[in-house]
């Protein structure tokens, strides 16, 4: 096992990357500050998105990887490539309630066309690898919960916000990912959290769980969703919290993944077949 730390001023900004190795894989994650604006404008175009969040940190990263060089990464600018794909993406009914409650603001003017102004993402990381990548096929098979709730020594923590968003002040759309390092494998959260005031509360869900020892990882992704006005009975001060409104919104979607490890092939002619 290796733990490493570099951080390093940049205009007052404490930036940090973070390395840990155990057994065969290693965990990087890098905070950064946020990103340029001429660099957002070029981002913007090159995605066909007329905004992007105002707090967007288009360098931050958290990536796993094998000693054979594959693995899965989580980054901001992937995260955004994914916004408006979702099947019940939040366009008219919620933007019109919301565009209509703020009729007077300038933003509603600023908007050329049509957009996922919350920036909703079904994002569920990003396979790398050069010539070997995790295989990645549906399956029936559920991570433990129960068994991560045992308590175990936490060898390595991290966790990296990869954008925000205040909406105008009427709410808030984010995404970050943490994870957790044991002497039995890892575990993951990435987590897509939106509130608009007065309209919905959703939560998008990556969870990811490897087994020290298996050839593959387990990946559950969920979409939680309720309307304002089907949380009367929650305490309000609970909606600015996501792990705590949670268990409170009506789940809408459970897909599982499990991402089968490649076996590493001897190196003969270099073709290897890239899943």
């Amino acid at each position: 096992m290796l733990a490493s730390l570099s951080t390093m001023m940049s205009h007052g900004f404490k930036s940090s990357k973070q390395d840990f190795t155990f057994g065969p894989w290693k965990v990087m994650a890098a905070k950064t500050h946020i990103m340029k604006s001429k660099d957002v404008e070029r981002l913007g175009e090159e995605i066909n998105m007329p905004s992007l969040p105002e707090m967007l940190f288009g360098d931050n990263v958290l990536r796993i990887q094998h000693a054979d060089g594959y693995g899965i990464e989580f980054n901001a600018i992937d995260a955004l490539k994914r916004v408006n794909n979702m099947e019940d993406a939040v366009k008219v009914a919620c933007a019109q309630e919301w565009m209509e409650s703020r009729a007077d603001s300038e933003h509603s003017k600023e908007v050329v066309r049509p957009y996922d102004w919350t920036y909703t993402t079904d994002y569920r990381g990003t396979l790398i690898g050069e010539g070997l990548q995790m295989k990645v096929s549906q399956t029936a098979e559920r991570i433990d919960m129960e068994k991560l709730k045992a308590r175990e020594h936490i060898m390595f923590f991290e966790e990296v916000l990869l954008f925000e968003d205040e909406l105008h002040d009427h709410g808030v759309s984010m995404i970050s990912v943490k994870i957790r390092v044991m002497p039995t494998g890892f575990f993951l959260l990435l987590r897509f959290f939106l509130r608009v005031d007065g309209v919905l509360i959703r939560i998008n869900d990556t969870r990811l769980y490897h087994e020290a020892g298996k050839d593959f990882m387990l990946r559950e992704f969920s979409t939680r969703e309720s309307k304002i006005s089907e949380l009367k009975n929650v305490p309000a001060a609970l909606y600015t919290d996501p792990n705590e409104i949670a268990q409170h919104l009506t789940l809408k979607l459970t897909e599982c993944d499990k991402l089968e490890l490649p076996e590493t092939q001897p190196e003969t002619d270099g073709s290897e077949e890239v899943q």
